[in-house]
């Protein structure tokens, strides 16, 4: 999905037709369309050619596409979950896991990189009723598995916004929630991770229209790519304009939100009630 968004930024920027670049690569302007939403995985050979046409001439540059391209391609981890993972889960999987910094705004469950396994199997049981023991302990290992990000030489950066009331749901009784909230409080002091929690009080703000993650890369020239996740499926809006209305979003949110030095407070607060 990084690697078509640029490509569609080259072609464009280079005033070139999905059917002109569909011809060089002996292609249709539809194969085109397809390789720039992700849809299709990247011959090494048609990308290479595709960015001499639009004029990327910049060494760096094309080496950085090509190696994205070639790692895209290579399974992940994470298919061996395949049972469990839809299939519009799987990009993000592999973005999270290649990404330098996840922010996120969540409304009302802690973000699923720092839930303990009890949180998460109680929140998996509620969401799935019809699932077996066994299907709900493979869900939990997944999410258990993403940790992986936390354990690089260069940790994944979170920045997490939670709601409220992601601390006043009680999910699977007092004692799962009470592990969860101190869970929350040892991962916020970790210099990678920061939580800040936005207030009943703080009224009418920026993310009313729900949770947002937002991941950015290593690469400079890679763009930032926007989750917006549904109930049977996923967004990934990418134009230009749409990931700086979120990262603006984000922005306010973590102005609007306590900062983070109140966050052990709170969660102590928290864990009182």
């Amino acid at each position: 999905m990084v690697v078509g968004a640029q490509l569609r930024r080259f072609r464009e920027a280079a005033g070139i037709s999905t059917e002109a670049a569909g011809y060089e690569i002996r292609g249709s302007h539809s194969k085109i369309s397809r390789m720039e939403l992700g849809r299709v995985g990247f011959k090494e050979r048609d990308l290479a050619d595709l960015l001499t046409l639009y004029g990327v001439a910049d060494p760096a540059v094309r080496e950085t596409l090509l190696d994205l391209a070639e790692h895209a391609g290579a399974p992940g981890w994470w298919q061996a979950y395949g049972d469990v993972v839809p299939g519009w889960f799987e990009p993000y999987l592999g973005l999270e896991q290649g990404a330098e910094i996840v922010r996120l705004y969540e409304v009302q469950d802690v973000p699923e990189l720092l839930q303990t396994p009890e949180y998460a199997r109680a929140l998996i049981g509620a969401r799935f009723p019809e699932a077996s023991k066994e299907e709900i302990d493979r869900r939990v290992e997944l999410r258990l598995e993403r940790r992986r990000v936390f354990e690089r030489p260069e940790p994944l950066k979170l920045w997490a916004v939670l709601d409220e009331a992601v601390l006043r749901r009680v999910v699977g009784g007092t004692d799962t929630m009470r592990a969860q909230i101190g869970h929350l409080a040892e991962m916020a002091e970790r210099p990678n991770v920061t939580v800040q929690v936005l207030p009943f009080a703080a009224g009418g703000h920026a993310g009313e229209s729900g949770p947002v993650t937002l991941l950015r890369f290593a690469e400079p020239e890679l763009p930032d790519v926007v989750y917006l996740e549904q109930l049977t499926g996923a967004l990934y809006p990418d134009r230009a304009a749409d990931i700086a209305r979120y990262r603006d979003v984000l922005n306010r949110l973590g102005v609007q939100a306590e900062p983070p030095s109140r966050t052990p407070e709170i969660l102590r607060d928290a864990l009182r009630r």
